[in-house]
């Protein structure tokens, strides 16, 4: 018997009246926020515009939302058709089943679209925001444990789930399992912190950070997904996640190893957004009109010797370079 474990929430829901605020959604809330966030900060470490990622994000994150839970249905598609099954239940999005494979592939339609309409290049956007994705993940896991779902086997490891809970169909769930929503958070955790560090180290561009974030992802979920016990299709004794990773991982790879060759480094600040170039080429003009309006006959230096160097020509601080 473990002497220690982590509890689960007795409830993932609050009720405000007739209205229920669900820690699920929350969770995946907290990590779009996140995203977004981390996502503009290295947007602008790059040149780029600050509201450029949050305007792209708008198209990403609800094509996003729709590919995950699009990816869920189909693949587990015997929760919701067939003989005692309710189809109706595969819009009960608040109650968890969002696969990310779906979510990354239709979110980046999504980004397409968005990109496509600022004039951004997708795989610099997909860059600046592939620590941030990673985050969002490690946070919407936390929505399975307040769900009590998604997890793995039983165990006495001190640092076990303990499950108490009762399935649709009557059956009553009682033990300590792997906490497999806190390995995965963990996991990409780790994630982002290596793709930033990778970034920064070899100076990523043209799609490889999001490339690197993708096959990290992929081998953590590999061994993550051994250890789960929830209903699931297999090939040849691996579940389909499994399978989806290795083909994910081979492709990720294999974009890394291609377009490093073929195009070493990262864009030039000046071709990633035209918003951007436009607030640069604009600030330069302003600041040479107010330079020559500040120069005096005979004196040594304008405005700019005055009052030091422009943003733009300021040295990056701590937080920028850790971008």
């Amino acid at each position: 018997m473990n002497i220690a474990y982590i509890p689960s929430p007795s409830r993932g829901v609050l009720h405000l009246g007739p209205l229920p605020l669900r820690a699920y959604a929350f969770c995946i809330i907290i990590g779009v926020v996140v995203a977004v966030w981390l996502g503009s900060k290295r947007w602008v470490a790059r040149g780029g515009a600050k509201h450029t990622v949050g305007d792209i994000a708008v198209w990403a994150v609800p094509f996003g939302l729709v590919g995950g839970r699009l990816y869920h249905v189909i693949t587990d598609n015997q929760l919701y058709f067939g003989d005692g099954r309710n189809p109706w239940n595969a819009f009960k999005i608040w109650e968890g089943g969002l696969g990310i494979w779906g979510a990354i592939a239709l979110g980046a339609v999504g980004a397409w679209i968005g990109c496509r309409r600022r004039g951004v290049p997708l795989p610099a956007w997909a860059d600046a925001l592939a620590p941030g994705i990673a985050l969002a993940q490690a946070c919407g896991r936390w929505g399975n444990w307040f769900n009590q779902e998604l997890y793995g086997r039983a165990t006495t490891l001190p640092w076990g789930l303990k499950i108490d809970k009762t399935l649709p169909d009557g059956e009553v769930v009682h033990g300590i399992y792997h906490p497999t929503f806190l390995y995965e958070s963990l996991w990409c955790v780790g994630v982002a912190l290596l793709v930033i560090w990778a970034d920064r180290r070899f100076t990523l561009g043209h799609g490889r950070a999001f490339a690197l974030y993708v096959a990290a992802y992929t081998v953590g979920r590999f061994w993550i997904e051994a250890l789960r016990i929830d209903e699931a299709h297999r090939f040849l004794g691996l579940r389909l996640n499994d399978w989806t990773s290795i083909v994910v991982f081979v492709g990720a790879v294999t974009y890394l190893v291609i377009v490093g060759k073929k195009r070493p480094g990262r864009e030039d600040p000046d071709s990633i957004d035209p918003a951007a170039r436009e607030e640069r080429a604009a600030a330069a003009s302003h600041a040479s009109d107010g330079d020559d309006s500040a120069e005096s006959p005979g004196a040594g230096g304008g405005l700019a010797d005055a009052v030091g160097p422009t943003p733009a020509q300021a040295a990056p601080t701590d937080a920028e370079k850790l971008i």
